[in-house]
């Protein structure tokens, strides 16, 4: 059978640089940092003090008050993201044949500050007193659920984990299923909202975050010499994917079209990325063969690129490989240096920022570097695209994102063309 093809029809974004897409690219092409010291509880004990949180949320624009309390913070961030990118790709929902869109919606962890909340609710003496809402509220998959039961879409409908490569293997699954034609549109996204004391509390025992503290605003540097870990960020990002015909024959407005998606695994280590990128060579090659792509064809990656101190090496590593003579020419960025990660949304947060820079012909930058902080492993004749965005014609854009688990996804995105 002929694979049909698979455009993205509309966006929706809210992370630590702005309430809507609009804010978030800005802030990104300004190279701005989104990261300040953690509101969200009292981290003074906190061997990490600061994060990227989402700033000026208000959840009651998209639930009832009385309801808020029912619906943990990664599944309210959820809704803002997809109530934008469903205003913005302008279906009609009183016409929409609704048994044909699906919602695939990840995270990596999901309702954590509602697993921390709840699970007390056990004493000993008494038994047990659990809220009727905990599991409903936690469970990973609830923000797919609450967003079908919202608009009633009854198409595919699940989210999938698979840690910080969530929402990339959830697009990728969207697109596959657009392109066998199981559906004619999917609301595909991640979400996340782990800025709390088991989140931070969770990752600082690992010693995956950053602890600089006394400069926090440039804690996440990527690919620089005193990188220390990740800066933990929250947000959710929303892309609808949408069958090209389907797509024409209502006259919707084409961003551009994903054309290839690869998975692959390290099989390594629990949190390491594997030393010689292994994982990221396969899925990048797997993504590009999807495409029926040449590293040529590629002039933007947008990298995992958390600001660990092996995992930024091996990226690099899989990169040269992978592209030969070309990963010179191309640009690459880690906008984690600016939004912090955003765990299982990072994918979808960051496939939307390829896709802006396919239509923008912009590249955001890789911020907090400094020329004298430099990694005598990394190679610094890579366009890295240090500390300041940068005009190009971007034909071509693929997004990284690995997980805890040695999980790894890839996904393309290119100018859509007749």
């Amino acid at each position: 059978m002929e694979l049909k093809r698979v455009v993205v029809t509309g966006l929706g974004a809210i992370t630590p640089l702005g309430l809507n897409v609009e804010e978030t690219w800005k802030g990104l092409v300004e190279g701005k940092s989104g990261c300040g010291p953690i509101t969200l509880f009292d981290a003074a004990k906190f061997k990490t003090q600061f994060a990227c949180e989402v700033k000026g949320f208000d959840p009651t624009l998209y639930f009832e008050k009385k309801e808020v309390r029912k619906v943990d913070r990664y599944c309210q961030l959820a809704f803002a993201a997809v109530a934008e990118a469903i205003k913005d790709c302008g279906i009609d929902l009183e016409t929409e044949d609704k048994n044909r869109v699906g919602v695939i919606y990840s995270a990596g962890i999901g309702g954590i500050k509602t697993f921390q909340e709840e699970a007390g609710g056990y004493d000993p003496a008494i038994g047990p007193r659990y809220n009727p809402f905990f599991i409903p509220k936690m469970i990973a998959d609830i923000a797919a659920g609450q967003i079908s039961i919202h608009y009633g879409f009854h198409g595919p409908n699940y989210g999938t984990v698979s840690a910080c490569a969530s929402s990339t293997h959830g697009m990728i699954d969207a697109f596959n299923l657009l392109r066998l034609g199981k559906a004619n549109i999917i609301v595909a996204g991640g979400a996340e909202a782990a800025i709390c004391e088991a989140g931070i509390g969770g990752f600082n025992a690992m010693k995956a975050l950053s602890t600089r503290n006394d400069d926090m605003e440039h804690a996440s540097r990527p690919f620089s010499g005193s990188r220390d870990g990740f800066v933990m960020g929250e947000g959710s990002g929303c892309l609808i994917l949408e069958e090209l015909e389907h797509a024409k024959a209502r006259g919707a407005k084409i961003y551009a079209e994903v054309v290839g998606g690869g998975m692959s695994a390290d099989a390594y280590h629990l949190t390491a990325t594997h030393p010689e990128g292994l994982g990221a060579k396969l899925v990048m090659n797997a993504a590009l063969e999807d495409a029926g792509m040449k590293p040529e064809d590629i002039d933007y990656i947008n990298v995992h690129g958390t600001s660990t101190p092996v995992g930024d090496l091996s990226e690099a590593k899989a990169i040269k490989e992978v592209f030969g003579d070309w990963a010179y020419k191309l640009n690459i960025s880690s906008t984690k240096s600016m939004t912090g990660h955003l765990l299982g949304a990072a994918g979808a947060v960051e496939a939307l920022i390829c896709v802006k820079s396919v239509v923008e012909d912009i590249v955001p930058p890789t911020i907090n570097h400094a020329d004298d902080d430099k990694d005598e492993e990394i190679d610094y004749n890579l366009n890295f695209t240090f500390n300041k965005a940068q005009k190009r014609t971007v034909r071509a854009a693929l997004s990284n994102t690995f997980g805890f688990g040695g999980h790894n996804g890839s996904i393309i995105v290119k100018k859509y063309t007749e």
